[in-house]
């Protein structure tokens, strides 16, 4: 079985070459979020209470503020060396993916009751889902966060340029998948992210063309969604000598059945932009 990679700290120290040098990082997590004791009941609570408190600003229509309550709560990504804040931010990315969307969903929904979910779901995320450190929480974190970040992107700003469109779809979709390979002991998690991030640029500069929406969801959502779902649950059952032949042709079978269903009953003449 490969060792598997699951923390900030083991990040940091693969951009130090595997170097097992001093790690600045770990002793300022081992502060600011306790793992025993009081301390830990209190930081849980705060998690809990921290969704509700940007609801409250969504509906005093303060919605900037929320977004940059969210952003300004990472501060301790800023606690250590430059040289450390990239491997930092990807650590970081897939939450403030997921905490900065859902502000936005609250900010769209039309309804209370909608609102309330998307801060019950929010406070699931950060009280149970976010600290799981096993390699199916992470690529489950992984999933959650290209998905919540694609679906706010076009949700958002549907009209936005296609630059901004393609950038932004590749950039999530890279950090996702960052995230996603920080659960392996991958050589090539660079290469493979890139690889994912470029496929996902390129299809939604095809999609930006065409761009259509499926009961609110666009359509390189829809894509992207199956075709990350099915890779990366291919990949993890490899690693953990987990796939057969039967399994394998029984997923590839199903992800290209969904994606030319998307494809085949799209009106593409009718939906330009």
């Amino acid at each position: 079985m490969k060792r598997r990679a699951t923390s900030t700290e083991t990040a940091l120290q693969r951009v130090t070459n595997g170097v097992d040098k001093p790690r600045p990082v770990a002793r300022l997590r081992a502060k600011v979020k306790p793992t025993r004791g009081y301390a830990h009941v209190f930081h849980v609570l705060l998690s809990a209470v921290f969704p509700l408190f940007l609801y409250v600003l969504v509906r005093i229509e303060l919605t900037q503020v929320a977004v940059a309550i969210v952003l300004l709560s990472k501060w301790r990504m800023l606690a250590v060396r430059p040289r450390f804040w990239p491997a930092i931010f990807r650590a970081n990315a897939v939450d403030l993916l997921v905490s900065v969307s859902t502000v936005l969903f609250m900010y769209q929904a039309t309804a209370t009751w909608a609102q309330v979910l998307w801060v019950v779901l929010l406070i699931l995320w950060q009280v149970w889902l976010k600290p799981l450190k096993s390699t199916f929480g992470i690529a489950v974190q992984a999933i959650v966060g290209q998905l919540y970040g694609l679906l706010a992107l076009y949700l958002t700003w549907p009209s936005a340029p296609l630059a901004v469109l393609v950038f932004g779809t590749g950039g999530v979709a890279y950090l996702a998948a960052r995230h996603f390979l920080t659960g392996f002991d991958e050589p090539y998690a660079p290469l493979y992210a890139n690889i994912w991030g470029f496929f996902a640029a390129s299809l939604g500069w095809v999609s930006g063309h065409w761009l259509l929406y499926y009961f609110g969801v666009a359509q390189p959502v829809l894509l992207l969604s199956v075709l990350g779902f099915s890779l990366g649950g291919l990949y993890y059952l490899q690693e953990h000598d987990k796939l057969s032949a039967y399994l394998r042709r029984q997923i590839v079978v199903i992800m290209i059945a969904i994606v030319l269903v998307v494809l085949l009953v799209s009106d593409w003449g009718s939906k330009v932009i």
